[in-house]
């Protein structure tokens, strides 16, 4: 057997030079001078015996080789980070599941999602609500488990996302109960709107619908949170575009009707885990639920 053995504070000076691409700013945000860390870097390539780096102006640009190596190191600290997280949070003990989702997505889905683990004992549940990109950082991080979003996301060679489609749900006009029918498309001119903001998925497909059927729509309000346009429904006259789920309790109680249901308009639910080696037990289960049961139908 080959004695060597690789040292492993040079790989790890090598991962954050490479992730940085600038050999002053990893050494400012390590705490040590840029000619030790250049150091370290070197002997990483004398143990190696290959070239890691190749140096464009103030850049530094992995070489093949240091392509490869960096694939190994993204594992090895990847690895390493999850393991601290599983020890430190003590899941090793109790287990807690950590679950994030997007500010944006429908409490009443939210709900549904986590409702078979309430009041299991000896479950706890960790539920965190944020913007999605902070989200997937803190899931690459493996500080949270799972991550709940209404758009799909796409990994990369750092962080090996998994997304998976969990549920669809048609998205409708509802409103306080009216005395004449409401036809669509020929009233949407003459209501109040509450619309999802212009950045939303659902909206952007929306304004598409009413460009082709050259309808033009006087706006009240426009609202990113669901929970918001929930609440503006309930309290004015205005129409609401909105998924069903999110008005489940007032469309059973009678608060608010469906109106119409918006042709070719759908919400979209994804389910986004990270490759892991240890995966929480209780997200297999969460997952494997029917379109049904996750929209609490």
């Amino acid at each position: 057997m080959d004695a060597r053995r690789l040292n492993y504070h040079h790989l790890q000076y090598f991962w954050g030079v490479a992730k940085d691409g600038n050999l002053t700013r990893t050494a400012e945000r390590l705490r040590i001078s840029p000619s030790a860390l250049s150091t370290q870097v070197r002997q990483l390539e004398d143990e190696l015996g290959e070239t890691l780096f190749e140096r464009h102006g103030r850049t530094l640009k992995l070489t093949e080789a240091g392509r490869m190596v960096m694939g190994y190191a993204d594992g090895i600290f990847t690895t390493g980070a999850e393991l601290l997280a599983t020890v430190r949070d003590g899941r090793l003990r109790d287990q807690p599941l950590r679950i994030g989702a997007v500010a944006t997505l429908s409490r009443n889905f939210q709900e549904s999602f986590v409702k078979p683990l309430l009041g299991e004992e000896g479950v706890q549940l960790r539920l965190v609500a944020g913007g999605l990109d902070d989200l997937l950082g803190r899931l690459a991080a493996h500080s949270l488990d799972l991550v709940l979003a209404n758009q799909p996301v796409v990994g990369d060679e750092a962080r090996a996302f998994r997304c998976r489609r969990v549920a669809t749900q048609k998205v409708s006009l509802v409103a306080h109960p009216r005395r004449k029918a409401f036809r669509f498309p020929g009233d949407m001119a003459h209501v109040a709107f509450l619309l999802p903001g212009p950045h939303s998925a659902i909206r952007v497909a929306f304004d598409a619908i009413c460009e082709r059927l050259r309808v033009s729509i006087r706006i009240l309000a426009e609202i990113d949170d669901m929970a918001m346009i929930r609440l503006l429904a309930r309290d004015t006259e205005a129409v609401a575009l909105l998924p069903a789920v999110v008005v489940r309790d007032e469309l059973n109680s009678g608060v608010l009707r469906e109106l119409a249901v918006v042709p070719g308009l759908r919400e979209e639910f994804y389910a986004i885990t990270v490759e892991r080696r240890y995966q929480h037990p209780l997200v297999k289960v969460l997952l494997s639920r029917t379109v049904n049961e996750l929209l609490g139908g």
